[in-house]
Parts: C-alpha cells; structure tokens; sequence
C-alpha cells in the first residue's frame, strides 16, 4: 500500500534510475507514502505513451468512451475505504472530506460520460456559392493535468474527467503531497479498461518538480495543459505553457469574500460562514477567508459565529471524533500562525480558537480585522478566517473586490433583488447568493478571475477547453478563381 509506482501504458513502473521519496504523515511522522521519483526520461515516457494511445481512444465512439468512464466513476465508489486511508495518512483529511471527494469526483466522472455527445458542431453559412462550411470540435491530443493535495481526489479527476470524454488521453502529474492518493484514481482508471496508455500518472520527488513540469509542458506532443494550485506557482505555468504557445486552464488561489447584509439571516449566514470557512480545516480554494459584515448586525453576527466556531475542534483523523482534521504540515501551521499573530499585534481580537498542537487547529475566528493586517489580503489556506466591519453595501463591495484574488463569494440577505445586484458586481468567477463559498457541481462551469486563473473546468465549459475549433468546408461545384 505504502509503495507507489508509476502507471504508464498501464503497467506499474519504478523510475528509470530506482529513486524514491517519501511523504510523512503530518500527524504521526510515519511513512505514509513512498513514491517513484519520475526523471526526465520517465516523463517523456508517459507522454510518449499517451501519444501512442490517442489514435485509437480519440476514434473510440462515444457510446463505448460513456461505459468506460461510468465504469470508472462505479470503480472510484468501489475503492472508497482505500481513498479514505490514503488521504487520512498522507493529508490530515478527515473521513468525511474524504468521502465527499469520492462521491464528487464520481459525479464528475458520470457528468463526463454523458458529454461524450455533445461535443458537436455547427453549420456556418457561407458566401461562396456550393460551399458547405462547418465548425466542428475535435480532440486535441495530449492533455496535461497538475492536481493539487487539499481536494486530491475531485480535483485529480477533474483534471482528466473532461479531456478523457472529449477523445483526449492524459498524463497527470501527482502532487508530491498526495502520490498514494492520485496514483489511486490511476489505478481506478486502469480497472476501468480505458486501455494501455490513456491515463497515465507521474510522480515526482519535490525537489524536481519546477524541472519535470517544464519538460512536460515543452513536450511537443502535450497540446492542453491545466492546473489547479497556488497563484504563485500557477503564474509559472502559465508563463511556461505561453513560452510553448500551449493554452493553459489555471484554476489557482483565492480569498473568497462573504458579505453579509444588514437584512441577513444572521442563523443562516453563520451556518454557511462556518461551513465555507471550516471544512477540511480551510484548506479549500474556495474557503471563506474574509466576512464582509454590515456595523449594524456585526455584534450580533461575529457572538453566533464565535459560538459556532468553538464546537468546530480538531482531531486525529483515523479516529474520527472530531470535525477537523489536520493542517497539510507544520511549514503551513507557522504561516498561518504568523498571520494570526500579525492580526492581534495590529488591533485584531481572537473570538475563538487560535492556537495549535502540531498540526491540529481548532476553528479560528478573527474580528476587526483591517487592511493593515497581513489575513486581509493573504491567502490563509487554513481554520481562520476574518471578519472585517463595514457600513453599508457600496463599502461591502468595495472591500469585497480589495483582492488581487477572484474565485468564489458569496452574500447573504433577504432582498434577493438587491443580493442579486450585489453579486454581479463582486469580482469572481463564482457568487452564490444565500449559500457558502464552498459549492462545487460537476456540470457547473468553475473558474476565476484575476489572479484566481483564467478558463473553466465543468459542463460544457471544460468543452471549449480541451477540444480544438476547426474549419471544415466542403465544395460541391466548380469555384471561380481570379488567377
């Protein structure tokens, strides 16, 4: 179990040179994964292999591309206990997170499968007489994924899910986090009898990372590459894929605003803020890191959440008797802690929480938080988020759009008119109106804005990403020419 090799051509593969690394289990120090250090050759290998293995999937008919991947997303249910363990040791993930990402990323996988007819075409009118002329969608090729650690099972499979049904084949490169966990989703992909080539899946010792993923992208025969992780790394991605005039999908990091009115439901609103903020420790791209509360129903609001928060405690997962689990590792603890400590050195009150034990932290709530403190613009990516006070809506906008990030939001109040005018002027990708920042579906179209990324996965989003638009024409009688 603790031993993970490399899937190309669906055979299980050392590195070329026998090098391993190995990931800790943040709680225990133990070995929770020891993982093939992919070299250069070894990914050049993989995208050979998907390379060879296009022609035929990309030609395979869509009935038959829809029953392999419901098999798959039938195999990934099957697997459960063993994403469960594996997230539990080589993330700090609860058995909850666990299980939502495996009924997620089955949903996504379904939601593929019933794609696989709708990626068409249109007739354009044309003003050369006896010309039909068509705009047809058509697989591109090699598809790159990067997958990140904090949500390892949806987004590795979101990272191959819609190029899959779209007739592409896959390289996805694991996180050096979570290689035991993404190699699983390989594992499901090979039961699911895609066939030998069309999933394959690298990992990567750390070190090596920034070299491996360049190579990759330079790789001539990769035509798409996405990416889900941090802004900073995702700049670099970008710049890549641009240096090769590959288009990239980034979806990166985020300080999701949720503004709360003074017409709130103050009850509902604290539910939702908890869950946005709390789930899977905050560790989540879209996690409520900033709630944008009017001065009229901050006290009320900030005592609810306070109370709420306090029940949201910390624990070891494997014994799953708490609601939080643990912190990735101890280097993103001190961050965090740091960020906290800024925030009380600069005026700052801890409601609740505030402290850790390792890599356990409770919920942390934060109130009177300014734009002087670090946690006002960075990304936390942990249990902590800030209330910052405001008067009125036109200033809750404003604070609101104070980010370079533009993921997801959210605004809660009972005049949905004017909730609803609200939402189209916060910038982000995503608003959700009475509801959590925290909502993924598999048919929605998901992305953001600014530093937050640039394309969308989902639906018939992700069609657009991961096909190319051709130009075809058919003449049906002689043309004239000038020459």
């Amino acid at each position: 179990m603790l031993d993970v090799p490399l899937l190309v051509r669906d055979r299980d593969l050392p590195a070329s040179d026998g090098l391993v690394f190995e990931r800790i289990n943040p709680i225990t120090g133990n070995v929770a994964s020891r993982a093939a250090a992919a070299t250069f050759a070894d990914a050049a290998d993989a995208v050979a292999a998907a390379a060879a293995a296009f022609p035929a999937w990309s030609e395979t008919g869509p009935g038959e591309r829809r029953a392999r991947l419901n098999r798959a997303a039938d195999g990934l249910c099957s697997r459960l206990g063993d994403f469960v363990a594996a997230m539990a040791d080589e993330t700090g993930a609860t058995a909850g997170w666990a299980r939502f990402n495996v009924s997620l990323a089955a949903d996504m996988l379904r939601e593929a499968a019933a794609a696989v007819t709708q990626i068409g075409g249109e007739i354009v009118p044309s003003d050369q007489p006896g010309m039909t002329a068509m705009a047809i969608r058509q697989p591109v090729g090699v598809v790159l994924g990067i997958a990140p650690w904090n949500a390892p099972v949806i987004l590795g499979v979101r990272a191959i899910a819609m190029p899959l049904a779209c007739g592409n084949t896959v390289v996805l490169k694991a996180s050096e986090l979570c290689p035991r966990t993404h190699r699983l989703i390989g594992d499901v992909m090979r039961e699911a009898g895609l066939g030998a080539g069309v999933v394959n899946v690298l990992s990567n010792a750390p070190a090596d990372a920034a070299g491996i993923v360049e190579a990759l992208i330079a790789h001539p025969a990769v035509r798409r590459v996405n990416f889900t992780g941090s802004t900073r790394v995702g700049r670099l991605v970008g710049e890549a894929a641009a240096r090769h005039l590959k288009p990239a999908l980034l979806e990166l990091g985020g300080k999701a605003p949720f503004l709360v009115l003074e017409d709130a439901d103050l009850d509902e609103a604290v539910r939702a803020a908890a869950f946005g903020a709390f789930m899977n420790q905050g560790q989540i791209c879209m996690s409520t890191e900033r709630i944008v509360v009017d001065d009229t129903v901050a006290d009320a609001f900030a005592e609810k959440l306070a109370r709420k928060a306090a029940t949201l405690v910390a624990g070891d997962p494997r014994k799953a008797n708490t609601p939080l689990g643990s912190i990735v590792g101890f280097e993103a603890v001190e961050r965090i802690d740091g960020l906290v400590k800024d925030a009380v050195a600069k005026g700052a009150r801890i409601l609740t929480g505030g402290h850790a034990n390792g890599t356990l932290m409770d919920a942390t709530v934060l109130d009177h938080v300014t734009s002087a403190m670090r946690i006002y613009a960075e990304e936390s990516f942990g249990p902590v988020v800030a209330i910052v006070r405001v008067r009125g809506v036109e200033e809750a906008i404003r604070v609101a759009n104070d980010t370079e990030y533009g993921l997801a939001s959210a605004v809660f109040g009972r005049d949905l008119n004017r909730a609803m005018q609200v939402a189209r002027r916060i910038e982000a990708g995503i608003c959700h109106i009475n509801g959590p920042t925290v909502h993924d579906e598999a048919q929605m179209p998901f992305g953001g804005v600014k530093a937050s990324g640039y394309g969308r996965f989902g639906g018939k989003a992700a069609i657009h990403e991961f096909t190319e638009l051709r130009w075809i024409t058919i003449s049906s009688q002689p043309r004239h020419y000038p020459i």
